[in-house]
């Protein structure tokens, strides 16, 4: 089963695509707790009125939507690395969405940080890759390494492949030369 993307042109093999660490979704399960433990504290000044029930289920339930909000975000939010670029999809809010795209021939750097300890333990980082116009910031992906290294790769691929055809054209155009001197 090969991958496919819309807007991928002929000849552009998908190497992988990548979504941000579940970490990143940390923000949305605090708001989520924080919202529900709000409605806790009136069960607990009126623990006899049943009806403060309901403002539980409602602060669990708008929590929840709030968690969800979040969750879109990072689920549309993906990476897709090819043979050619780095393309990346973000989810703004429900309905709105950006697409940034990084040709692996711009690339002139690539840095990875792992942030600390739970990094190391969740295994989570970010990667930044660095053109003359300005940085594309990975952050928070999975297996930072691996996604590290197969952009290294990959870039390195490009630049033998632009190298060969600067190579060969300059050959032809010195063939061009003595046949016509």
């Amino acid at each position: 089963m090969s991958k496919s993307f819309d807007g991928q042109r002929k000849g552009e093999k998908v190497l992988t695509i990548v979504r941000r660490h579940p970490i990143a979704l940390r923000k949305g399960l605090y708001l989520w707790l924080l919202v529900t433990f709000a409605g806790c504290l009136p069960l607990l000044f009126f623990p006899d009125n049943f009806n403060m029930l309901w403002v539980f289920f409602g602060t669990f339930a708008f929590g929840g939507l709030i968690f969800f909000y979040h969750w879109i975000g990072w689920y549309f939010t993906i990476y897709i690395i090819t043979n050619e670029r780095v393309r990346l999809v973000t989810q703004k809010s429900i309905f709105g969405k950006t697409v940034i795209e990084l040709p692996l021939e711009k690339v002139q750097n690539i840095s990875m940080a792992i942030p600390g300890m739970m990094g190391e333990l969740f295994k989570y980082g970010t990667i930044v890759l660095q053109t003359m116009v300005g940085d594309l910031v990975m952050d928070r992906m999975y297996k930072p390494e691996d996604i590290y290294n197969l952009i290294q790769n990959s870039t390195h691929v490009k630049r033998i492949e632009e190298d060969a055809v600067a190579e060969y054209e300059e050959d032809e155009e010195d063939e061009e030369d003595e046949d016509n001197g």
